[in-house]
């Protein structure tokens, strides 16, 4: 592992509080709304009231703040201490809708419960499989996770999925300014301001939009100064045999695409990810994942979001995410400052979305230029049919309507389908090579302690 000039490594570097906080507000504006996304979609399918709607945001966003200061922090052995953010994962959408329209919020969160435990006990086991991840296989998840992203950045630079002004020129315009304001930075500027280029793009996006209308501060009058998480708002949780069996499928596809996270950002960082690590990274998940049940929020797992912008900021201190912990859990208290960062129009989101999430393709794609491709030309094939299925789901979401709806959890993660294809044509072209010590693994891929 990399060592700063003070002998500490730089995951592990305590930096200036200023600059702590600025680069942790990145981190939180990058994956805002994806956080608040999926409350959303799951107080409409519930038919929740507006304060109920408030309600289940603050929830998931302080439990998202608990979450990530679980997993950048660490407690005992529960937590990777890497700078990973913590939000809810979408692969639970599908069946959590279900389940609040025939068995109401205390269906689900009695599944995200039982889940979470499961997920917690299972780590140690789960992750032994991690030799089954050399570089061939990471680089490839890796790059399926920039590939799944960027339509999500896309759709944002368009004025959000969902707009009837969908593709406006006003819309690409500012995506474009935010996109190039970001270029521009990262070229003129060195140190801490490029570090904040994001951030500074995003400002600098809110302000263009202002002439057009499109920044609003209306519902920051009738949000309320606090608010309190209580536990089991809706109710005591109700223990479904059929909600938990789903809601523990979610979470095996959680555990996969938490381990892809992971291996990306101890590549960027310069630590190293071994079964310990991964272990204590998946019980974070757990533990998190059965603190949301009571705290009426959802299953949680590392944002892939948040793994571009480590790459493209180059900041690798697990304490700005810890910081942006912190902030998540003062929104989650403070609804009236969330709704004030909630007003960032989707169009400004989508030019850094298309910045970061393409770095995240590009770390991938960088992994893979250390594996050989030259004496080994079935290496060649296992990225091909990897990356070629890994983004069936992104390219025609309907592409396996047809399969049974067990089975759907799976089928709409590219992530998920990507890495079992990955994993199993390294086994089948490469067999034990490439899946044995992760050190020497870990050393090929130019990885120093």
């Amino acid at each position: 592992m990399a060592n700063t000039n003070n002998g500490v490594a730089p995951v592990d570097e305590m930096l200036p509080a200023g600059k702590l906080f600025l680069y942790g507000l990145q981190h939180v504006l990058a994956m805002y709304a994806g956080a608040v996304a999926v409350p959303l979609i799951i107080a409409g399918a519930a038919k929740l009231t507006p304060a109920q709607t408030a309600f289940l945001i603050n929830a998931d966003l302080f439990t998202c703040g608990l979450a990530t200061l679980l997993q950048t922090l660490g407690i005992w052995k529960i937590g990777i201490k890497i700078p990973v953010i913590q939000g809810v994962t979408f692969a639970a959408v599908t069946p959590m809708v279900i389940m609040a329209q025939t068995g109401g919020m205390t269906m689900i969160f009695g599944s995200v419960i039982v889940a979470g435990l499961f997920t917690f006990l299972a780590a140690p086991f789960f992750s032994k499989l991690i030799r089954f991840f050399p570089p061939i296989v990471t680089g490839t998840i890796i790059t399926i996770i920039g590939i799944s992203l960027l339509p999500v950045g896309i759709n944002w630079a368009g004025g959000g999925t969902g707009n009837k002004n969908f593709g406006s020129l006003s819309f690409i315009f500012i995506a474009f300014v935010v996109l190039i304001s970001i270029l521009l930075i990262n070229k003129l500027f060195t140190g801490f301001v490029s570090h904040i280029a994001v951030l500074l793009g995003l400002i600098i996006g809110l302000i263009v939009a202002v002439p057009f209308g499109l920044v609003s501060f209306a519902n920051v009058a009738d949000a309320p100064w606090f608010g309190i998480t209580t536990p089991f708002y809706f109710g005591f949780p109700i223990f479904d045999a059929g909600a938990i069996i789903s809601m523990i499928l979610v979470m095996l596809v959680v555990m996969v695409e938490s381990t892809g996270d992971f291996l990306a950002i101890g590549e960027m960082v310069g630590k190293k990810i071994g079964q310990d690590e991964l272990t204590a990274g998946l019980r974070a998940d757990g533990l998190a994942t059965a603190l949301g049940g009571v705290l009426n929020a959802f299953p949680y797992t590392a944002f892939a979001q948040n793994v571009g912008l480590v790459g493209l900021t180059g900041v690798k201190s697990r304490f700005v995410v810890a910081t942006s912990g912190i902030i998540l859990v003062v929104l989650g208290l403070f609804p009236k400052m969330a709704t004030i960062i909630a007003s960032l129009p989707n169009a400004v989101l989508g030019g850094a979305g298309i910045a970061m999430f393409g770095i995240v393709a590009a770390s991938g794609i960088k992994t893979l230029a250390k594996v050989d491709f030259e004496k080994n030309h079935t290496n060649i094939f296992i990225v091909a049919i990897s990356i070629g299925i890994g983004v069936i789901p992104v390219m025609v979401p309907t592409f396996f309507q047809n399969f049974p709806s067990w089975s759907q959890t799976i089928m709409h993660s590219g992530i998920t389908l990507g890495s079992i294809t990955a994993i199993i044509l390294n086994a089948f072209f490469n067999g034990s090579k490439g899946a044995g010590d992760l050190d020497e693994l870990k050393a090929n891929a130019g990885i120093r302690e």
